[in-house]
């Protein structure tokens, strides 16, 4: 029997199990102790920006509340510990331990005390926190915000129909996960900055244009004094706050160098602290100057909010590719320099985790799941290929960094060069999951199609797990609902009640599913269930638009914005002149509630191989002593076939939901599209769904994202791509992203013949004009022995849903539904 086709990933993990060196620790040798300092660690919270956010808070009550936001963000800058990392290149961090996480009490602060007693010790991404700091939690920090954060008010907001399907408490404290608000996980959805504007002039251009803007304001006029002032004043003092934190680490980092008793580190630190005492104040004359500065926007953000799926790096290969092209070509930079740079990045990165306190949160984002994404790749403003040295370095990079970070975002397009595919398919091939692809034949007409220049669509960014944003024109920040259609599907068979809420009546009363006659009657009673639930998940925004804005500020935000800067409008009011709104809804267990319609309409209505009654008492039973039911069921079409019997179906979702967005986001002044992803919510959702028709058991993971149902996908991953290109309503334009995953063996992709057949299923991708999609490259045994063995399979990265995460970090639900995937050994 022929040997297993290992990927270069799990041969690596191979060969360190059996004790032989690591090459990355050879050739890559800072870097390589870099990670070691943090591998494995878990998370430590630290609570001084909390403490100090608080008290800045606690002294400005009844201000305007851009204002409030950056006194408070001036005392963090003032206060917070600085700290120089050993061996790093860079300066900025936002606590005070090696692997961290920073509290928001602006968000969570009414159950923060409770929450983080019980941080250390919860099953899913825990964190530890130490006495001192849980006390001042407790004593200070959460009774200052008890009563004044934005979870309490939109509990209090929403009407009661409405919170029945959003929480399952009155405090509103455990979610339903049938219409699950997301707002007040974060204070932003995911977003990125124009990173250039920075680079290239500094914060003292912001700050002389914030000055100007005041001296030019009317001195009676009601708006320029009561709204337009305090942005500017809020502009000031964010752009001096980053700059006194800037210099704090330059004189931490001259003090240090003092001290140093090997001179090469001591030449480091002198460079650093000179380079901090120019950036980002000042433009970047350097690559190096220009990572330094992206670097401290980018962890001063951090401190400034939380923003969901942490803040994204923007086009990386772009606006840092001026600065490389100059400092190769003028003999100050080599490749093996820059690449070390970006390694202390991803370094950097690794350190910080985006803690979710709230349990839903944390079960929507398993495994420390982080989305900073860096995009490469795509075209130019003037739609030429984008493509440069650097894209390639950061490519090379990806596939020799040992760690899950960054979160890298590949651009593709029709013209999209062939070496450039080949890359990014060898990186694929690594199997940890990188790079994920984006699709520009779909986004840009897309974002064309609704407002946006062709030049504004074609720079735009990957944002968070699947989303692109246009830096300048995009202006929408609220959390969107996240919807259980599969929830839906149980309701029509059980007459608005789930097994998992008893006798609570969550839906409409349709009848008892026995009495339905047709499919005819059973989809009338599922539309409006479904109907029902995109009714309530469009009143929640309502609520959460209108409330968001007297709750949260982003002054650093605001002024890095064209728009809001302009207009002296915060980004996080409910309209930005000028902004293009991008919201959603997302639609949770798309294949799931597909092959549960398609199996009762083949099997029940058209074959009458089952009666209603009879499926519905094996699903009571979860199937247990009905195997013949579930198999019968299973057998019927399923979605990602490139079955029409399905995919019509599936068509007939999306267009509902979609129809429904169209018609009701005017109401709600934004885009509020629909989108299939889940990040890791299907898993969490799935638990509180009985057993489905499609066969899957009770409280199983629902199918994710727009991919077929685990398992379900039969005909090989390219009849996944068509099922999605067939599902699409292309006449309609209130769709957003879907996040296709697919797994293949590294078999299948073995060799420069694997490497061309991946290329030209990425081509068909771009010409399908599909939104997303993304790669596991592992055997199924390696999957199944990491979940035995975790502590010998403690380095397996594995894609998850818009990200990428250490197995053994994942619940065994979630490893379960990895596993259940189907794995594509031909291609």
């Amino acid at each position: 029997m022929p040997a297993e086709v290992l990927s270069p990933q799990e041969s690596r993990l191979a060969a360190l199990a059996a004790g032989r060196p690591d090459p990355f620790e050879i050739s890559h040798a800072r870097a390589a102790r870099l990670v070691k300092r943090i591998e494995g660690q878990k998370p430590v919270i630290d609570v001084e920006r909390a403490l100090h956010f608080t008290r800045a808070m606690a002294s400005s009550e009844g201000r305007p509340l851009p204002l409030r936001w950056a006194e408070a963000l001036r005392r963090v800058a003032e206060n917070v510990t600085v700290h120089v990392t050993e061996d790093q290149l860079l300066l900025g961090r936002a606590g005070r331990h090696g692997r961290h996480g920073i509290l928001y009490p602006e968000l969570d602060g009414d159950f923060l005390d409770l929450a983080v007693a019980g941080l250390p010790n919860r099953p899913g991404s825990p964190a530890d926190i130490s006495p001192e700091d849980a006390r001042l939690v407790i004593d200070e920090i959460a009774p200052f915000w008890k009563g004044r954060t934005y979870h309490e008010a939109l509990n209090l907001a929403l009407p009661e129909d409405v919170h029945r399907l959003t929480y399952d408490d009155p405090q509103g404290l455990i979610s339903r996960f049938i219409v699950n608000e997301t707002s007040s996980f974060r204070s932003s959805i995911q977003w990125v900055h124009d990173y250039a504007k920075i680079l290239n002039h500094g914060f003292s251009a912001l700050h002389q244009a914030a000055r100007e803007q005041l001296e030019g304001l009317d001195p009676y006029g009601v708006d320029d004094q009561t709204r337009r002032r305090p942005f500017y004043e809020a502009a000031i003092i964010v752009c001096e706050a980053v700059a006194t934190w800037a210099r704090r680490h330059a004189a931490l980092a001259r003090s240090k160098a003092e001290l140093e008793p090997d001179l090469r580190r001591r030449q480091e630190l002198v460079e650093m602290a000179q380079i901090a005492e120019r950036v980002p104040w000042a433009p970047a004359r350097t690559f190096r100057e220009a990572v330094q500065s992206q670097w401290f926007v980018q962890v001063f953000s951090r401190l400034e909010q939380k923003t969901g799926t942490i803040i994204s790096n923007g086009r990386m290969d772009q606006y840092l590719f001026p600065f490389y092209e100059r400092d190769v070509r003028e003999g100050r930079l080599d490749e093996a320099q820059a690449l070390e740079l970006l390694e202390c990045v991803w370094a950097g990165l690794a350190e910080f985790v985006d803690l979710y306190i709230s349990p839903a949160g944390g079960a929507f984002n398993e495994g420390y799941a982080h989305w900073e994404a860096v995009t490469i790749g795509g075209q130019k403003p003037d739609g030429t290929d984008a493509t440069n040295e650097l894209t390639s370095l950061i490519l090379r990079s990806k596939r020799e960094f040992p760690l899950h970070y960054p979160d890298l975002a590949a651009r593709v397009h029709s013209r999209s060069p062939e070496a450039y595919l080949w890359d990014v398919a060898e990186t694929v091939k690594h199997g940890s999951g990188f790079p994920k692809l984006v699709n520009d034949e779909e986004v840009v007409p897309l974002y064309v199609k609704k407002g946006a220049s062709f030049a504004e669509a074609l720079d735009y960014a990957v944002s968070g797990c699947t989303e692109a944003r246009m830096p300048n024109r995009d202006t929408y920040t609220s959390g969107g609902a996240y919807v259980n259609f599969a929830a839906a599907l149980e309701m029509t068979l059980r007459d608005g009640r789930m097994l998992k809420y008893g006798d609570v009546q969550l839906g409409p009363r349709t009848g008892p599913a026995s009495a339905f006659a047709s499919y005819d009657d059973l989809w009338a009673a599922y539309l409006r269930q479904h109907l029902n639930l995109l009714r309530a998940a469009f009143i929640q925004q309502r609520h959460v638009n209108r409330l968001r804005a007297l709750h949260f500020a982003q002054p650093m935000g605001s002024i890095l914005h064209d728009l809001a800067f302009a207009s002296a409008v915060d980004l996080h009011q409910e309209r930005v002149p000028g902004g293009l709104d991008f919201g959603y809804v997302e639609f949770i267990g798309y294949g799931t509630v597909t092959d549960s319609l398609a199996a009762l309409k083949k099997i029940v209505f058209e074959e009458r191989r089952l009666t209603m009654a009879q499926a519905l008492e094996a699903l009571d039973r979860d199937f247990e002593g009905f195997e013949d039911v579930r198999a019968l069921l299973a057998s019927a079409p399923c979605y990602g076939n490139d079955d029409p019997y399905a995919d019509e179906i599936a068509k007939e979702l999306d267009r509902v939901s979609v129809e429904f967005a169209e018609k009701y986001s005017k109401e709600l002044g934004v885009n509020n599209d629909v989108r299939y992803v889940p990040f890791t919510s299907h898993v969490p959702f799935g638990k509180v769904v009985s057993a489905t028709p499609n066969g899957r058991r009770a409280w199983f993971p629902l199918s994710d994202g727009s991919s077929p149902s685990q398992g379900a996908d039969r005909q090989g991953p390219t009849a996944v791509l068509l099922s999605n290109h067939n599902t699409k309503n292309l006449d309609l334009s209130a769709r957003a992203a879907r996040m296709i995953n697919i797994k293949f063996t590294p078999k299948c992709l073995e060799g420069d013949d694997g490497t061309a057949k991946l290329v030209d299923f990425i081509r068909a991708f771009c010409d399908l004009k599909l939104w997303h999609v993304q790669f596991n490259v592992i055997n199924q045994q390696t999957l199944i022995e990491a979940q035995k063995a975790p502590d010998r399979h403690r380095g397996l990265i594995v894609r998850i849903a818009g990200y990428s995460a250490y197995f053994a970090d994942l619940s065994a639900d979630l490893q379960n539904d990895l596993i259940a995937r189907c794995s594509h050994g031909r291609l």
